[in-house]
């Protein structure tokens, strides 16, 4: 970022071609809509362009860039009116390879939709730590400096993902008895 700051315009290609498609999974993950997080994508680039003046290389890039998209997608579900609780698609392909078992491989893709489900019904603020957390990578600073709040914030949001992820748990598995 600091070359492009700079006046290297190569640099915010290569920065484009780096973090189009986590950005990209980031808010497809939050919005639980492909046209909307293209848009959305595009519109924390060119976010990106205009505050690049006020990036600090003191600070992790990947926390700014995930902050200028978090600041979207929460602006982006507010104008919803209605906050939907949406289930998030994994990485990972379920589709059953020749070799699995066809009873373990729908085994595997009811527990991903019940992971899923149990996710989405997070609150807002909740669902978005664990995305950062669990399909970024990022750390408990890096996720701190992407939410705009604190570490000891984003452990206590973590904590009570967990815990309502856990309850969750325990209630659906009550209820199948």
């Amino acid at each position: 970022m600091v070359d492009y700051v700079n006046g290297d315009e190569n640099a915010l290609r290569i920065i484009v071609e780096r973090w189009e498609r986590p950005v990209f999974a980031f808010l497809f993950r939050m919005l639980s809509s492909p046209e909307e997080a293209e848009d959305l994508c595009q519109e924390t680039f060119m976010k990106l362009i205009k505050a690049a003046g006020k990036y600090q290389p003191d600070g992790k890039f990947q926390s700014w860039l995930f902050r200028i998209a978090g600041n979207q997608a929460r602006s982006r579900l507010r104008r919803r009116k209605i906050i939907r609780w949406l289930p998030l698609l994994s990485d990972h392909d379920t589709t059953p390879t020749p070799e699995a078992d066809a009873l373990e491989s729908l085994a595997a893709q009811e527990a991903q939709t019940l992971v899923q489900d149990a996710i989405a019904r997070l609150p807002e603020r909740q669902r978005q730590a664990m995305i950062l957390k669990h399909f970024h990578d990022l750390s408990y600073e890096g996720i701190a400096m992407a939410m705009d709040t604190t570490v000891s914030s984003v452990q206590m949001l973590l904590h009570r993902a967990m815990t309502a992820l856990r309850k969750d748990s325990t209630m659906r598995r009550d209820d199948d008895d």
